[in-house]
């Protein structure tokens, strides 16, 4: 470690905190992060590799650590920063991250590295068990019907291009400071799961506009950074402690108290399972998950639209009110469902009012180009689709919600006997049967039950 900053001090260190640890809190000090003296980085008594405790009472609205911006690892703090922001046109994606990535795949191969001490706890990032690094055949037996399989095979795929087409043409171009041999896709695909499950992003600033301008065009979201300390805490959706940016510095604040023993932890945001999983590599115990998911399909409810169909005049109406709703919505998205209702509210209103319209009503429609917004709609579609609103919605949305929802269940079976679907059920409830599976299979269950259960509690919100 270098010299300690000015009013640095010895960060409380667990007694039985490995020589790595060891090395990270004491770099910690010599860049002048502060950690307060009522919690310690432990891997014992946490819910995974690293987490943070508690060795006091702590009060809401404490300061927990405070991290300088000096020692935060982005692309415009490494040592290679001037020639990422050189030729930063050259860096563009789809992801954004490649800068980022870059300035990663120097640091962490480099002896002399700043933040060396940090990233060796990292060991060949073993740790890291995201789905992407799974087998497919894996992938697609346990994770069936969770929508984590097609956007594993998304990621590699961006992944590939990415490294393929933008990261070795400018590494081959700086042979100094890159090896195309060290520097490979496999060590980029690690990085970027550490990024995904490590990585912090700085919210836009909130400005005050007198200029009701609708059409300003959004600024563009400020790109990840690895923020140490940070990253150690462990998420819960009922988190009790939150990140908040400063000028100068990043602090970890606690927001409600804190019992001595007890783990702190931050929130990642609002996270169902599946993308926990799919991102972190992890996922929270049935039911915990306060913000949980499942999704239906749009083309689900287009196919049991046409399941009844009689006539050739019945199917060209759907056929129209179909083309009709994919120049409203989005014909590949799903309708997302959560704990107490629809989230997508809006969306699912549009498709069951197209979907349900006769012949003349359609014509009316396209007529009019749409329907006039009322200003209290927004309300009133929240509450109908709410888990209190359901039942009450007419009888024919609510078969077309029941039997897309139906639809939905089925994909994750397929391909399997029918009381396949069964099992998860019996196993959720098992503790031994639980304990006894291994963790990718812990984790994919916790997923697919969470998803069930949401699908399975509409179907009876919507039962006939």
């Amino acid at each position: 470690p270098g010299p300690l900053a000015p009013k640095a001090r010895i960060i409380p260190l667990d007694q039985r905190a490995s020589g790595g640890q060891v090395t990270f809190l004491l770099w910690c000090d010599s860049v002048g992060l502060i950690l307060s003296d009522k919690v310690y980085v432990s891997k014992e008594g946490t819910v995974a590799e690293y987490g943070m405790l508690a060795k006091d009472n702590i009060e809401e609205g404490e300061v927990l650590f405070t991290i300088p911006r000096s020692a935060l690892l982005h692309q415009g703090t490494t040592k290679v920063s001037a020639l990422l922001e050189k030729e930063k046109s050259s860096l563009e994606s789809s992801s954004g991250w490649v800068p980022l990535l870059l300035a990663l795949l120097y640091e962490y191969t480099s002896s002399q590295s700043h933040w060396k001490p940090y990233l060796s706890l990292w060991t060949d990032f073993k740790t890291l068990d995201h789905p992407m690094f799974w087998s497919k055949e894996e992938r697609d037996r346990l994770l069936r019907g969770t929508g984590i399989p097609e956007a594993v095979d998304t990621d590699l795929g961006n992944i590939h291009r990415e490294y393929t087409d933008v990261v070795l043409p400018f590494m081959t171009r700086h042979p100094d400071l890159w090896n195309c041999s060290t520097h490979t896709l496999e060590l980029y695909t690690k990085l970027v799961a550490f990024v995904m499950a490590y990585s912090f992003q700085e919210p836009q600033e909130v400005e005050d506009d007198d200029d009701d301008d609708d059409e300003e065009e959004e600024k563009a979201p400020h790109p990840p950074m690895m923020v140490p300390m940070a990253d150690m805490l462990n998420h819960v959706s009922n988190h009790n402690a939150n990140l908040e940016f400063t000028p100068d510095s990043l602090k970890m604040v606690c927001v409600r108290p804190v019992g001595k023993g007890e783990e702190v932890f931050n929130t990642y945001g609002q996270m169902a399972n599946w993308q926990l999983l799919h991102m972190y590599g992890f996922t929270e115990p049935y039911p915990s998950n306060s913000n949980d998911t499942a999704d239906i399909p749009i083309i689900n409810l287009y196919k049991v639209t046409t399941q009844d169909i009689q006539s050739d005049v019945d199917r060209q109406l759907v056929e129209d009110q179909w083309e009709m709703l994919r120049q409203m919505i989005q014909e590949k998205g799903a309708f997302v469902f959560g704990k107490h209702g629809c989230l997508t509210d809006t969306e699912l209103h549009t498709a069951l009012k197209v979907l349900c319209m006769s012949k003349d009503e359609l014509s009316e429609f396209t007529e009019n180009e749409g329907w006039e917004e009322d200003e209290e709609e927004d309300e009133k579609i929240a509450l109908a689709f709410s888990n209190e609103g359901l039942p009450e919605l007419k009888a024919s949305w609510k078969r077309l919600i029941h039997e897309a929802a139906c639809l939905t269940l089925g994909s994750y079976r397929e391909g399997e006997d029918e009381t396949a679907g069964d099992r998860d059920w019996a196993l959720i409830e098992d503790k031994a049967a639980l304990a006894g599976l291994s963790t990718r299979q812990q984790k994919a269950l916790q997923v697919r039950y969470g998803q069930k259960s949401i699908l399975h509690r509409l179907m009876e919100l919507t039962s006939p």
